[in-house]
């Protein structure tokens, strides 16, 4: 594999880039006039442009993106995440066009894309799940009478969704047709698809994910375990690897229960088997993602492994490599999504234009970027700007650095979620590791977060007012 396509932007583009160049591998970027300036096309060795700034005129134009990948003599496709690393007509086009895409084959997106169909397919394989339909509802009246077997809580989600769209909780029978109806519209508009199922609602869950990677040859290894447990709108926010709630014993049985998820879909590549963990530390299989996660770098920490490089590797052909069946963890590693979000009002976007932008020294963080300073955030896209990564000895340590790195990352021009950063990593729960999905639910607000921060602010307050006078 010599020359390489990127279809993605922004921090993806760019660390993909990075490690293909690293493999002495050429590439390719593309881009929408939106992105035209930004530091992925200037990283590449060619790019080309796609189209408008909305997606489905540039990104998302997978036929342009195939035929840009074949004029220029490219070998294979990286997908990243979002836009088209999850769509099994494109995976499928790149294979019949004669080029390589970077990813698993088609129908194991397809099978593992739909929430039904995937818990279907582990079935045979003694993979926990949890309480509900194994089929989407049809019959109201049935439903009802299921639920109410199961037991509420109950939760409504979509088939085909993602990122808590098409989701409701049900907490009675008299609310059932009404969510049931608000749960299969949104699931319509998202995902063209209003099919639904019911399951049965953990209370106080943490969010355990496993990065599995496979090859052609039937090798399938996993790479630990991710905690994606603080989240917001059931978007996950900080993740950090290892998990510190899981016991070896409990970690290896995850791990083994995420390869075996790998084996009932014939797997390839890297992808990550996502879990739900409740309080008497029982599991439950969620979905699959069939792509490279955006919090990978956590388990490139703890593991000394580049995921990039190693799908590449897979894609070409090779078998696993002898030292990925032998791993042990190094040390604990944290990442913090830093969205143009203002965390104080319920996390909504914070377009604007970076008037500053200076990233904490590289010898405290890793920084995944896919903006410089002066560029503006596009409302088209996902208002993620970077991720920020580190990585010590142990958690508590882990921590401190996290903390160091926040207060030296400077961002102005738009307000972000360093602060919600910031608030995690001095919040008892999260020191202690006792929390759960519900984190900022239970803990954050302007106002616990001016508590949490009273004796700071007062004396801020009583400078600024030192230096009016």
């Amino acid at each position: 594999m010599k020359k390489v396509l990127v279809a993605n932007r922004a921090e993806i583009a760019r660390r993909v880039i990075r490690s293909l160049r690293e493999m002495n591998i050429k590439t390719v970027a593309v881009y929408s006039e939106a992105d035209r300036l930004s530091p992925h096309v200037l990283e590449a060795d060619e790019a080309y442009l796609l189209g408008p700034a909305p997606s489905a005129q540039s990104y998302l134009l997978g036929d342009k993106i195939i035929q840009i990948a074949k004029s220029t003599g490219c070998d294979g496709i990286h997908p990243g995440y979002g836009f088209l690393s999850e769509n099994e007509g494109f995976a499928e086009a790149c294979s019949k066009a004669g080029v390589i895409f970077i990813g698993p084959p088609p129908e194991a997106i397809r099978v593992m894309g739909s929430k039904l169909e995937s818990k279907q397919t582990v079935l045979a394989y003694d993979i926990p799940l949890v309480p509900g339909t194994e089929e989407a509802i049809t019959d109201i009246p049935k439903a009802k009478e299921l639920a109410a077997e199961i037991g509420f809580p109950i939760l409504i989600k979509a088939s085909a969704g993602g990122g808590g769209k098409g989701m409701r909780i049900v907490n009675g029978l008299e609310e059932f047709e009404d969510q049931m109806a608000m749960a299969k519209s949104e699931a319509r508009s998202s995902f063209g698809d209003d099919a639904v199922f019911i399951e049965k609602y953990v209370g106080s869950p943490r969010h355990i994910e496993v990065q599995v990677l496979a090859d052609m040859h039937g090798n399938v290894v996993h790479l630990f375990e991710r905690e994606c447990s603080i989240q917001r709108r059931h978007q996950k926010v900080v993740e950090e690897a290892p998990s510190c709630i899981l016991s070896p014993e409990l970690r290896e049985e995850m791990g083994q229960a995420a390869i075996r998820v790998a084996q009932s879909c014939n797997y390839v590549g890297a992808g990550t088997v996502e879990f739900l963990l409740d309080e008497k530390h029982n599991f439950y299989f969620l979905e699959m993602n069939t792509r490279l996660q955006v919090e990978h770098p956590v388990t490139e920490y703890i593991t000394g492994l580049d995921l990039v490089k190693e799908q590449v590797r897979v894609a070409r052909g090779e078998k696993l490599r002898e030292e990925l069946h032998n791993l042990k963890i190094l040390g604990h590693s944290i990442e913090l999504r830093v969205y143009a979000e203002d965390s104080m009002d319920n996390f909504a976007p914070s377009i604007g234009t970076l008037s500053k932008y200076e990233e904490p020294s590289t010898d405290i963080a890793r920084v995944d970027s896919g903006y410089t300073e002066g560029m503006d955030i596009p409302i088209y896209y996902d208002p993620m700007i970077s991720k920020l990564i580190v990585h010590a000895e142990d958690r508590d340590a882990a921590i401190s650095k996290l903390r160091e790195a926040i207060r030296d990352y400077n961002i102005e021009g738009a307000t972000t979620t360093l602060d919600f950063g910031r608030f995690v990593m001095d919040h008892p729960a999260f020191v202690s590791g006792e929390f759960d999905t519900h984190f900022v639910k239970n803990f954050f607000s302007p106002e616990k977060y001016a508590e949490q921060y009273s004796d700071e602010m007062k004396a801020a307050s009583a400078f600024a007012a030192w230096i009016h006078r």
